[in-house]
């Protein structure tokens, strides 16, 4: 059996009650301001065919009393030692949007060969296509009348000032760590497989972008467009959890071959 130690930093989202020893498991980074939950449409989808859990960062839900983190390579460095900590030796998928691919992509820089089987990166410009940008520090209105454009967050959420006082400073917070973010000199392409997602009207991860991608991995890379925003997957989460399958399959084939 397939068991995975509990952390305040691994939330399981979803698969079988009882998963069987040698059950893929995935991995879900959240974007900025995101939370575990936001994953359980993916989880729902794929069911019992995978251990979905996602990483539930310091400064929401359950770890709402935690300062968030505005680093980001000192997000991965925690991130990556609850992996390790929770390593039962069975193949992990990371899956990462947003903020959430560079992190999933920093995190497997760090785990060498305890990294992930195959990566996923969506909604993302590349790690070397650095990003200019300095949201973080916009005024509270301007920031979100930002986040409203990107559609990430619901309107209803961002005009209760209760709930808008609680997710500012955690969205700002992980704004200072994606927008901050450099890769490191000694970075090194993955080996695995990776997949590349992205709408194909995402004003923040243009085609060019996602694209760039490729450079990241010596090994097989495959691009997917989904029609819309940055957001996209809220409206196809069924084709993204067939691309998270697309991911899995090599493991109970041929290692290292993508399906085209």
């Amino acid at each position: 059996m397939s068991t995975t130690a509990p952390s305040p930093w691994l939330k399981r989202i979803g698969g079988p009650p009882q998963a069987e020893g040698g059950t893929p498991e995935l991995v879900c980074f959240p974007h900025s301001g995101g939370a575990a939950s936001w994953y359980r449409p993916l989880a729902a989808e794929l069911g019992d065919d995978i251990l979905t859990f996602a990483v539930q960062y310091p400064g929401r839900q359950e770890r709402h009393d935690e300062p968030a983190v505005t680093d980001l390579h000192e997000l991965a460095d925690r991130t990556a030692e609850a992996l390790l900590n929770t390593d039962t030796g069975v193949p992990r998928i990371f899956f990462g949007h947003s903020m959430g691919a560079i992190l999933a992509y920093e995190v497997a820089q760090r785990l060498g060969e305890r990294g992930p089987a195959a990566l996923l990166a969506s909604g993302r410009p590349a790690p070397d296509r650095v990003r200019l940008t300095t949201s973080y520090l916009l005024d509270d209105a301007t920031l979100v009348e930002q986040i409203s454009w990107l559609g990430g967050t619901t309107k209803e959420l961002l005009g209760n000032p209760e709930m808008r006082s609680l997710l500012l400073p955690v969205i700002r917070s992980d704004y200072q760590a994606s927008e901050t973010y450099r890769p490191r000199p000694d970075s090194r392409p993955l080996g695995c497989p990776l997949i590349a997602l992205g709408g194909d009207e995402d004003p923040v991860a243009p085609l060019e972008d996602v694209q760039g991608w490729s450079r990241h991995t010596t090994g097989p890379f495959r691009l997917e467009l989904l029609p819309g925003g940055h957001f996209y997957l809220l409206d196809h989460w069924a084709a993204v959890a067939g691309l998270v399958r697309a991911g899995v399959r090599p493991l109970a084939a041929a290692p290292g071959n993508l399906p085209k």
